[in-house]
């Protein structure tokens, strides 16, 4: 069973409910399943067969979808580009997965057409009905379940991007999971704006809606004023801090109607609680997600009726997933002790693209290692903590940076904080801070935030003030760019 049935099915049982809404445009899912036929017929009639790879370079739009989920009824293999890399990454990416077809919007028709040549063609996505013959004629059946789907390059911030190859069997569950914590129904209008060359704005909202059968509105690039004005109109939405921070300082947010907005979700970094208590003040219920590019990503999630008791708290595992906390010795962590979390499910990864020994390296025995750590407690929730990679071993003591930034945070000065190690002679690595700050702001200060906050051989050795912290497209500070401002590497 391929996933583009979700859309065929509803074409029948309600052909005249609004599947997408886009700049003013609306698509019935009767409309998505003919842009979904007569897209898999192009693709078909150009030589896109079982296997092979079609890359998207654009920003979001509703012809990502019917890209998608085309692939899924012939077989072939979609792969967002993040528009936001250099034109030599792109290029990179492009020559590793390999496409036959780049298919681009007006914003990336320059830069797309350097992609041509190598067997692959490069077209605008207007064009893509066009070039079929025989519009109908021609489109293969899908290879299943187990087929792929996706190939999605993680962001790179701990190093260079590999492809995930998810199947559709994992876009589904994720979709189911993501439709539990979203409480989905078939009458939701939900808002995509995060950015479609990432899981969390593919599949976090899109996957549940298509599933039910609801409404997506899509925005094409996120604009604080536009989103603040489609949350008082929609159901659920999902954002990362950064975003969720923009559409609270723009003009309008204290005064807005939230009273149809059932729930907004965050994930993709470290969630500062200051920012879920800003929202509840606000009576709307956020929850926190966890997972990765290679779960789909949807792994552990907070419940609505939860999140105000357990701010702070990623959740439970999601219905679909198996979690195990692991420590470094391959042994199960106890209840509120630190371990990596691993994730088994149907909605893991198939593999790393052309990258056996990577993917050897990130899946035992069915279980992806996410190089993320956290705890649990009593009652079963997680509770994250940071990257494995981030961890400060200073002094044979493990150091956590997110709990240093945690205490940070608040303070009045501080704009933006990161901890990041430094090599030391002494101790092997110190905690450093590294602090756009809002005015004139000294170490003392920062160093005295931590007195009675936490151990004293926690605290930061030493504090960097910078005018801005590097992020990548999702808003996640990129930490080894940090170390490189602070020359830590």
């Amino acid at each position: 069973m391929t996933i583009d049935r979700w859309i065929s099915g509803r074409a029948t049982t309600k052909p005249d409910h609004p599947a997408i809404v886009f700049q003013g445009e609306t698509w019935s899912y009767a409309d998505f399943e003919d842009r979904i036929g007569e897209t898999a017929a192009a693709l078909a009639a150009s030589g896109v067969g079982s296997g092979d790879r079609v890359a998207w370079y654009g920003l979001n739009r509703p012809e990502v979808f019917s890209l998608m989920f085309a692939a899924a009824r012939i077989g072939a293999i979609l792969c967002p580009l993040n528009w936001r890399l250099a034109a030599a990454e792109i290029a990179a990416i492009v020559d590793d997965c390999g496409p036959k077809l780049v298919v681009h919007d007006d914003h990336f028709a320059h830069p797309a057409q350097a992609l041509a040549g190598r067997g692959r063609k490069v077209v605008h996505h207007a064009a893509v009905p066009t070039l079929s013959r025989d519009q109908w004629a021609g489109a293969g059946e899908g290879g299943g379940a187990e087929a792929p789907l996706l190939i999605v390059y993680t962001s790179g911030s701990t190093g260079g991007p590999k492809g995930a190859v998810l199947s559709q069997a994992a876009v589904e569950a994720s979709a189911v999971m993501s439709a539990e914590a979203h409480e989905m129904t078939g009458e939701d209008v939900a808002l995509a704006c995060l950015p479609f060359f990432h899981v969390g704005g593919l599949n976090i909202i899109p996957g549940p809606v298509f599933l039910k059968g609801a409404t997506l509105e899509i925005h094409e690039r996120f604009d604080p004023a536009e989103a603040l004005a489609a949350i008082q109109r929609i159901d659920a939405a999902v954002v990362v801090p950064t975003v969720l921070q923009a559409i609270m300082a723009a003009p309008g947010w204290a005064a807005a109607d939230l009273s149809r907005l059932r729930l907004l979700s965050i994930g993709s970094t470290d969630v500062p609680v200051e920012l879920i208590e800003a929202a509840h003040a606000r009576g709307v219920p956020l929850i926190q997600l966890y997972g990765a590019t290679e779960t789909s990503p949807l792994a552990i999630h907070q419940r609505r009726a939860e999140a105000m008791e357990t701010v702070g708290s990623i959740g439970a595992p999601g219905s679909l997933a198996s979690i195990r906390l692991m420590r470094e010795d391959g042994t199960e962590a106890l209840v509120g002790e630190p371990g990596e979390i691993w994730v088994k499910g149907p909605s893991i990864l198939s593999e790393y693209w052309r990258n056996p020994a990577e993917t050897e390296r990130s899946i035992l025995d069915g279980w992806f290692r996410t190089g993320d750590v956290a705890r649990r407690d009593g009652d079963g929730r997680y509770w994250f903590m940071d990257r494995i990679k981030h961890v400060v071993i200073s002094g044979g003591e493990n150091i956590y940076p997110a709990e240093l930034e945690r205490i940070l945070r608040p303070h009045p000065k501080v704009r933006e904080v990161s901890v990041v190690g430094r090599p030391d002679p002494q101790w092997g690595e110190i905690p450093v801070a590294v602090i756009a700050a809002t005015g004139e702001m000294t170490e003392a200060e920062v160093l005295s935030a931590f007195n009675g906050a936490l151990a004293r051989y926690k605290h930061p050795k030493a504090v960097a003030f910078v005018d801005a912290l590097p992020r990548n497209a999702m808003g996640k500070v990129v930490a080894s760019d940090v170390r490189a401002m602070i020359g830590a590497d």
